[in-house]
């Protein structure tokens, strides 16, 4: 949604031009960056974490670091935490941050990142941070490069190795670092920072709207972020009904309605009924398949294995969906699969 000039609220007088445009600039920018956490008391999970960071920074002996785990569970959020407490007004000179969007070859490791380890900054005996986000994005001869220049400029600067797949570094560069893994936030960390967020913005918003934000969100803190602006800012109100309209996402109620269907109709009226609600809500094959098969596996059943085949099976549909088959062959297949089961799932 376009937002002209005369909709941005008046800057506060006595501002200089300067100010003005950084306030404005602040004020555009996307929620997940707006309140991205700049102080190690922002964060709002990973207690134990932080707190053994902390320790380290405190004593001086910060080791090599590996943060690893789902995006959007704090990981860069917190290294930048750490490197603001570290270095205050010096965190310009002091710290290199390479991202995925950078080009990270065999050529920037020996010549970017080796001048900037190489030197140390006058006045300070702090060594210098450099943060390689993604980094299981690097390939395997930049990952073998950076193993060298990690032992041999240990003096002068520390590594800080993010990534989303620990099994993508190689094990060389894992053994020189400790590691930390970011697991998935809870609702209630989630909900809380969300509030937050919502409060700020003054986020016209009902508490059902929040829970499905964090439903949606499944621990990653950016999505639920990403979810609340979208919904606020093409509906106006945060209710349940329009986040899971804005993300085309199935409400539960359209999965319950599918799966009496599935478990009740014959096969050719299950498989209309089906792809008319599909077709009419605009909802997505895979996205229903994911939902039905968390569906089915908390379903009480008389034949638990029966429940076990269907959810593999559901398995194998969404995996053939995520090759590219057709959609409604797909659907077919995945409606005969609720009438085979059919005996197993429902009790007499």
């Amino acid at each position: 949604m376009d937002v002209t000039e005369d909709a941005l609220p008046p800057p506060p007088p006595g501002l200089t031009k300067m100010q003005r445009t950084r306030q404005e600039q602040v004020a555009s920018l996307p929620w997940v960056e707006k309140y991205r956490p700049k102080e190690m008391a922002e964060l709002v999970s990973h207690e134990e974490i932080i707190s053994t960071i902390t320790r380290l920074i405190d004593a001086g002996n910060l080791p090599h670091l590996m943060l690893y785990g789902p995006p959007g569970t704090g990981k860069t959020s917190t290294i930048l935490a750490c490197a603001h407490k570290m270095y205050g007004k010096s965190f310009p000179s002091m710290v290199l941050e390479l991202n995925a969007s950078d080009e990270r070859g065999i050529d920037v490791v020996r010549e970017q990142i080796k001048e900037f380890a190489s030197t140390r900054q006058m006045f300070t005996s702090a060594p210098k941070l450099i943060i390689l986000d993604e980094a299981d994005a690097m390939t395997n001869p930049a990952q073998f490069a950076l193993r060298r220049v990690i032992e041999k400029y240990t003096r002068n600067a520390r590594f800080c190795i993010i990534c989303n797949y620990a099994s993508k570094i190689i094990p060389a560069l894992q053994s020189r670092c400790t590691r930390f893994r970011f697991a998935p936030l809870t609702d209630a960390q989630a909900l809380e920072r969300l509030q937050v967020v919502a409060t700020a913005e003054q986020v016209m918003s009902t508490p059902e709207g929040l829970n499905a934000c964090v439903t949606l969100g499944e621990g990653d803190m950016r999505k639920s972020i990403n979810i609340l602006q979208s919904t606020h800012m093409a509906m106006g109100e945060v209710s349940t009904a329009n986040v899971y309209q804005v993300t085309g996402c199935p409400a539960p109620e359209d999965i319950e309605q599918l799966l009496a269907w599935l478990l009740q109709e014959e096969f050719g009226s299950a498989l209309r009924l089906a792809w008319e609600a599909m077709c009419t809500k605009g909802l997505a094959l895979t996205d229903v398949v994911t939902k039905l098969s968390e569906f089915v596996s908390l379903m009480d059943s008389p034949d638990p294995l029966a429940k076990a085949r269907l959810v593999a099976s559901l398995a194998d549909v969404e995996h053939r969906l995520s090759v590219g088959t057709n959609e409604k062959m797909q659907l077919a297949g995945m409606v005969g699969l609720f009438q085979q089961a059919r005996a197993g799932l429902v009790a007499a």
